[in-house]
């Protein structure tokens, strides 16, 4: 039996962090931005498609996607975020069933979903681990390790659900507000209580 985790957390708030050390402790984590990315890769029936429907115009040279100007067109045009959409979901969404049907018994399966809470996705899972961080915090970090200008950051994190939202559909609440030792021992925790017991005395469900 697997353990699945949908992970969570505003921007900024350690959820990479979290997911990388959740991957070094054993956990299969499956990360639905890297998956949008891996089916448009050259060569990949998914960029295929996408050329078909939008047009040689969105490649590079080297004949990638070029994500910043599809990025631009379908921002500005719903229906061209629609048709993306409909070209990738149903890609993602196999390699997910896949990577999930090759984890091992017993596997703890961690869905990296930035717009979990947003998304309403919760019920998906088995448990919900929001990583949560003060807003201010939050801005520091995006200023300071992202670059961003103090009104973006402020816009992006006005854009996500708030604090309080995702902590309510929270089965863990991982704080990330002291050192990466403080982060990695709660995680280590979260991650212990999460596993499906193991042995005769294990869990029969």
């Amino acid at each position: 039996m697997t353990t699945r985790v949908g992970l969570t957390g505003g921007v900024a708030s350690g959820k990479s962090t979290v997911a990388a050390v959740l991957r070094e402790l054993g956990a299969v984590v499956i990360d639905a931005d890297v998956l949008a990315r891996e089916v448009v890769e050259p060569g990949t029936p998914g960029l295929q498609a996408v050329v078909e429907a939008f047009g040689t115009g969105l490649l590079t040279e080297d004949g990638r996607l070029d994500r910043p100007a599809m990025g631009r067109l379908v921002f500005a045009d719903a229906e061209a975020r629609t048709r993306l959409e409909q070209i990738v979901h149903p890609l993602v969404y196999a390699r997910i069933v896949e990577l999930e049907s090759q984890a091992p018994a017993g596997a703890v399966v961690v869905h990296d979903i930035p717009l979990l809470t947003e998304n309403g996705r919760q019920g998906d899972f088995d448990c919900v681990v929001v990583v949560d961080a003060p807003e201010e915090l939050q801005l520091e970090r995006m200023v300071a390790d992202r670059g961003w200008t103090t009104d973006d950051a402020r816009a992006r994190i006005a854009a996500q659900a708030t604090r309080e939202q995702r902590r309510a559909i929270a089965t863990y609440v991982i704080e990330n507000t002291g050192t990466r030792e403080d982060l990695h021992d709660r995680v280590v925790e979260v991650f212990e209580a999460v596993r499906p017991a193991a042995g005769p005395q294990g869990s029969s469900g």
